[in-house]
């Protein structure tokens, strides 16, 4: 008689839960035992560690941790919305919410945890939330229109992201935590006062060492205020409860298994509980050392623990690293090993800037072993130092945590650390393991390491083999930044004197590819006004050297037809001048748009009409926007002081300011910026490549934001700074990037990219460590002074016109093929419809 196959049902399905079916599939479990998940949510797993990212543009698909056609390859049923409600373990049953009544040979409790929700008066009350699921942020989201301000109770991780959250919502924000510091279990005092120091700066109101007594409602019955412990009463329109955790053990309890006296479901050391039937793993299980671990990386190995015990397979859990590294806020924070240095006779190294916001505290034996650390505002030195955590590192412990250039330099890398260092903690993936494959895709594939928070990728970077060739392409053997310099110092002017004299061997006297030739046209464009070159695009050689786009200075849409973007400095513009946006857009036909940058986009232009329109729009004192160009596009702005009464700074005077001295200024990739008044952040600054975001004080820098397919939060360079100040590092940092950058390689990814990150992009633009800020300030004057618009030139001299034709032999002769269908009282393209076989697709 065939022998019935085992049937394993899995009580949850986050990122635990499924980590443990991943686990199973990868061990050939799921081609031997039927599989069925019950799921509370309506949802598959999906990624709690990210979930904020949902509040700067990240779908709940794109959190997503479950793959594609993932369960029917491995034959898993699913049930969503249908959570667990009765187990009974002398039957092997378990009745769900719908009814329905599931057999198993092994139970597996994934349930993971609930936010915990202080028991004061008002806490049911209408507009107070819990931050744990997507549908939390959905609800949070939808209340927090029409309100202006927001508190969260609880100053740790998630309330941190919690209020970041908030903020992000345009609610004026506050944090309540009853430690006397923020993110206590994570970080020391110093550490806590650096990030306090850093939090308020970006707006918020921070409450440390008073608790919540009361939560009051208005007449309506809905959250209108808060009581804290001390006596003193906030206003707030709403309330997150983020305190803390706690595991989610009622089902095992009402089954009669054993759980730990402050709860958790009791497991040994293979994750088994006290029935042998059923195993715990996750948040919900209180391991074999005392502790609930609220983190991902001993919740996966877990799940591995209990995939192996099912199967025969020697592994135990018997407790976990608690390091972890997170940016909260935009702010990076760190801690590893004996953060807070409770070893007997530990020694603290501490290194402590309140001005930029940086706390890097490494704890040592009296003999040199490095036990653990805090690290605040730079964390980047972490995913070396936590590998080293238990072994004498091989420098000073102070050469650790100094920045650079401040001491002796530090030749420590990650080849410093033995083969047996975890760099993955997530998935447990050693030196050894990562050093065996060949490039970042292949790691994730083979290991998994970097797919869970991601700390450890840049590390891996640096691990893996140097690609071979350096080279921009096959026509040049030095990178984007090193054609850079040659073009610089040597004051090359054309294309032909870098390939003749710098190119490969085989590519001299040729015509160079698609790679570098635009690669090239932007460096030359970019030094113009330095080498004393033609800083017109389309002059000479220059012009054969550009993308598409810049080849008619507008952008070439599907069917043939170019869009027309004026600069709107600021976003700001006369009825006057909008008058004439609207007349030229009737009377050439064109389809009209507001743009996501302020700006107004005219689509459906021919070529020979391009210089019509652009000299009715000169004419009217617009300019080019360059939007076809890889240079700056726009800089937004909020009305500011001007009009907002949270306003506190002139956004739309500074932003105009920066627009106008910053536009033509050609880079490796586009460049985008803005201006927000308050810390309401209107403007949306910190997505930008440079934002600014006013202070009582003055203005706060953030570079290196992206907004676009893979999603950035600026880093906070600079605070408080004046007027001048502020655009003597705006002229730095924009220079530094075009002068150091790859191809096409926006500022997010070249700062991420950075060897020491924002640390060292900080020390060579705000403390001019490398002695080039004199350099890059000169080039930017130049570029000012000398800037012409491309639009106007073009219209003023005859030969130029002479390109803006649809066909070479018949001027003014339009192209028959660009056309337009009438569509909500304008036009849109008229495109063909492929058929085959006669039948449309």
């Amino acid at each position: 008689m065939t022998e019935p196959t085992p049937t394993i049902v899995l009580i949850g399905h986050g990122m635990v839960g499924q980590r443990y079916l991943e686990a199973l599939a990868e061990r050939g479990a799921t081609g031997t035992h039927r599989i069925t998940v019950l799921c509370e949510e309506p949802r598959p797993a999906y990624d709690r560690v990210h979930l904020t990212s949902y509040f700067s543009g990240s779908t709940p698909e794109d959190l997503s941790l479950t793959p594609a056609g993932f369960m029917e390859e491995h034959g898993i049923a699913l049930h969503l919305g249908d959570p667990a409600e009765h187990v009974d373990r002398a039957a092997r049953t378990v009745t769900s919410r719908s009814g329905r009544v599931f057999p198993y040979d092994v139970l597996v409790l994934a349930t993971g945890s609930h936010p915990f929700v202080p028991p004061v008066p008002g806490k049911d009350a209408p507009g107070c939330f819990v931050y744990r699921t997507i549908e939390d942020l959905l609800a949070i989201e939808e209340y927090a229109q029409g309100r202006t301000t927001g508190a969260v109770v609880g100053g740790g991780l998630l309330g941190l992201e919690a209020a970041g959250a908030l903020q992000g919502l345009g609610l004026a924000t506050r944090i309540v935590e009853f430690a006397p510091r923020l993110m206590p279990v994570q970080v020391d005092e110093g550490g806590g006062a650096a990030l306090l120091r850093t939090i308020e700066s970006m707006g918020l109101t921070v409450h440390t060492g008073v608790g919540t007594q009361e939560v009051l409602t208005g007449e309506d019955g809905r959250v209108g205020g808060m009581l804290l412990s001390d006596g003193s009463t906030v206003d707030t329109d709403l309330v997150v409860f983020s305190a803390g955790v706690r595991p989610r053990d009622q089902l095992a309890r009402a089954a009669g298994l054993d759980v730990g006296e402050r709860g958790g479901i009791a497991v040994d050391a293979r994750c088994r509980t006290s029935d042998p039937y059923v195993y715990a793993i996750g948040e919900c299980a209180l391991a074999v050392d005392g502790r609930v671990y609220g983190l991902v990386a001993p919740g996966y190995e877990m799940a591995e623990t209990a995939a192996d015990d099912l199967l025969g397979r020697a592994k135990e859990f018997t407790g976990a690293d608690l390091s972890t590294k997170l940016k909260l806020l935009g702010v990076d924070v760190a801690s590893f090993g004996d953060a807070h240095g409770t070893a007997p006779d530990s020694l603290d190294v501490v290194w402590s800037d309140s001005r930029s916001g940086v706390y890097k505290k490494l704890v040592v034996s009296p003999d040199g072993v490095l036990l653990g650390g805090v690290l605040v505002g730079d964390a980047d030195a972490y995913g070396l130092l936590r590998p080293l955590t238990g072994s004498v590192p091989p420098v000073a412990p102070e050469q650790l945590v100094l920045p650079a250039g401040v001491g002796a330099p530090v030749a420590l890398g990650p080849s410093a650390l033995p083969d047996d260092a975890v760099i993955c903690s997530c998935h447990n993936v050693t030196k050894k393991a990562i050093t065996a494959c060949s490039t970042l895709p292949e790691v994730k594939k083979c290991t998994k390491a970097g797919t869970g928070c991601g700390s450890c990728v840049k590390v891996i970077g640096q691990l893996l083999p140097a690609a071979a060739d350096p080279g921009l392409c096959g026509c040049f053997p030095h990178t984007r930044a090193e054609l850079y310099e040659i073009v610089r110092t040597r004051r090359l002017t054309s294309y032909e004197q870098l390939l003749d004299g710098h190119g490969r061997p085989e590519a001299r006297g040729g015509d160079g590819c698609e790679v570098c030739k635009p690669a090239v046209g932007s460096i030359i464009a970019s030094l113009a006004a330095t080498l004393g070159a033609s800083g017109y695009v389309l002059d000479g050689e220059q012009a054969a050297l550009q993308d598409t786009n810049d080849h008619f200075l507008a952008n070439l849409q599907r069917n043939g037809s170019y869009s027309v973007v004026p600069r709107i400095p600021g976003g700001e513009i006369t009825p006057d001048r909008l008058i004439v946006i609207g007349e030229v857009a009737r009377d050439f036909g064109l389809y009209t748009k507001i743009t996501g940058g302020q700006r107004i986009d005219l689509f459906g232009a021919s070529v020979d009409q391009l210089p019509r329109i652009w000299a009715r729009l000169v004419d009217a004192g617009f300019e080019s926007g360059h939007a076809y160009g890889k240079a700056l596009r726009t800089v937004k702005s909020c009305v500011g002081q001007t009009w907002c009464r949270y306003g506190v700074q002139d956004s739309v005077r500074m932003a105009i300011d920066l627009e106008l001295r910053y536009r033509g200024l050609r880079a490796p990739h586009k460049l985008k910026s803005a201006v927000s008044g308050c810390a309401r952040e209107c403007a949306e600054a910190q997505s930008k490549d440079f934002g600014v975001i006013a202070t009582a004080s003055g203005w706060n820098l953030y570079v290196g934001g992206n907004g676009g397919a893979t999603p950035r939060h600026a880093d906070l360079l600079a605070q408080d700074l004046s007027d001048a100040e502020l655009v003597r590092l705006i002229d730095r940092f924009l220079m530094f990037y075009i002068r150091t950058a790859d191809r096409l390689e926006r500022t997010s990814t070249w700062l991420e990219r950075m060897e020491g990150g924002l640390g060292h992009l900080r020390d060579v633009v705000v403390h001019d460590s490398l002695g080039l800020c004199a350099e890059l300030e000169a080039l930017m004057a130049d570029h000012v002074a000398h800037y012409r618009d491309e639009w106007a030139e073009t219209l003023q001299d005859p030969e130029r016109l002479r390109r803006f034709v649809s066909f070479v032999n018949a001027p003014g002769a339009p192209d028959p093929t660009v056309k337009f269908v009438p569509e909500r009282d304008q036009v849109k393209p008229d495109l063909a419809v492929l058929t085959v076989e006669g039948v449309a697709r």
